[in-house]
């Protein structure tokens, strides 16, 4: 249905066929290889959330392009302590420690390597929750929550256990001497866009204090505005020991990043753990941009304001059981209970990207700075797809 096929030739087979080549973005827009434009409401799956080609981001990476490339983490660049020293006002959970990598799944790595260390010989076991996703990587693999995925890499590494989410319960009878950490999405994005909400997140801080092990917030998906708040974790009053982040801190630049509080970050010490491009100067001079837009346009604020509109006017649309998420990461539930790859197949053909995250929903990721016509513009397109599938 959409324009020309991606030409994959030549790559492994492990994402579905591409429907189309995309060339050339800028803001909410994306043009593909034949002309045609699309509405993106994606982000590159909440990464782009300044919108594509941002002009404070592509300069800085172009003046530090030209400037200085890569020195390795032996020796200290000015962007990256710049952006560390921003991500640990932003936690806004006192004084922390910044390690830089180049993914989410890294980041998370970063995390399960940092509790093992922290706790000791005997407490090495990760808990996380059914339905969760922290990553590709076989650790992060396995600390995911979705069995299906696991059996193929098995073997996978020893460590990690899974409960049902938002079962304090079932959380608490899980939690025996041998863990270390406690592994959590402020919303489960790949799991459909489920916010875990603020009295399990109490629930789960008040456990890993008795318990003595690290609250781990996985925030890849969810940090830096998007939620309403800097951080999801902060819409449900709760601090945690160790945050994760990547996805839109380089707004298509990759770079991840694992903060700690002090006293857990000084489980690291030199030579237990290393990247050799994490941080380095070009993708921390994009995230550096892009924390500077990101804090002159209060994106929180923005995110709020128009995920309350894109909620009320998703609610409207012929077809849609349910809208959940928070702030700007939505799931749209259609009424048939199935069907979602269907209508983010006809939306694509109508000029909007989104994507199915269930078999039932749609997943909605759009620009922090999106404006209220191209979210109605956006609806509308979604009410059309819905039309057309019923059609069929």
């Amino acid at each position: 249905m959409s324009a020309s096929p991606a030409a994959a030739t030549r790559l492994m087979d492990t994402y579905p066929p591409q429907p189309v080549t995309f060339v050339r973005g800028e803001g909410s827009r994306v043009w593909d290889d034949s002309g045609k434009v699309y509405l993106d409401f994606l982000s590159g799956l909440a990464v782009t959330s300044l919108g594509h080609a941002h002009p404070a981001v592509a300069d800085a990476i172009c003046d530090q392009a030209r400037t200085l490339l890569h020195v390795s983490n032996l020796f200290a660049t000015l962007p990256q302590q710049e952006v560390a020293a921003t991500l640990n006002r932003l936690v806004d959970a006192g004084d922390g420690k910044v390690f830089f990598c180049n993914s989410g799944a890294e980041a998370n790595e970063a995390a399960i390597k940092l509790a093992r260390r922290w706790a000791g010989p005997g407490r090495h076991v990760v808990v996380s929750a059914y339905g969760s996703f922290h990553g590709r990587t076989l650790a992060t693999l396995h600390a995911t929550g979705q069995p299906t995925k696991h059996e193929p890499y098995q073997p996978l590494p020893e460590g990690f256990r899974h409960v049902a989410w938002q079962d304090a319960a079932a959380l608490a009878s899980s939690l025996d001497p041998s863990v270390a950490a406690v592994l959590l999405e402020a919303v489960q994005g790949e799991g459909g866009v489920n916010p875990a909400g603020a009295e399990y997140f109490s629930d789960v801080r008040r456990l890993c204090d008795e318990r003595g092990v690290l609250f781990i917030v996985d925030e890849v998906q969810t940090g830096l505005g998007r939620t309403g708040e800097w951080f999801g974790f902060q819409n449900y009053g709760v601090l945690p020991d160790v945050v994760t982040v990547a996805k839109a801190l380089g707004n298509g630049m990759p770079i991840g990043a694992c903060w700690a509080r002090d006293d857990v970050a000084s489980a690291f010490g030199p030579g237990d753990h290393a990247t050799t491009f994490g941080g380095q100067p070009l993708a921390a001079s994009a995230a550096r941009a892009v924390l500077a837009v990101m804090e002159s346009e209060d994106v929180p604020r923005r995110a709020r304001e128009a995920g309350a509109y894109l909620t009320s006017k998703l609610s409207e649309v012929e077809g849609v059981r349910e809208v959940r998420g928070m702030g700007l990461l939505v799931a749209v539930e259609l009424e048939d209970g199935k069907g979602a790859g269907d209508v983010a197949a006809h939306a694509l053909d109508l000029g909007l990207v989104v994507n199915a995250v269930t078999a039932s929903a749609l997943r909605l990721a759009p620009s922090l700075l999106v404006t209220e016509g191209e979210i109605d513009e956006a609806v509308g397109i979604i009410a059309r797809a819905i039309d057309r599938v019923g059609e069929q």
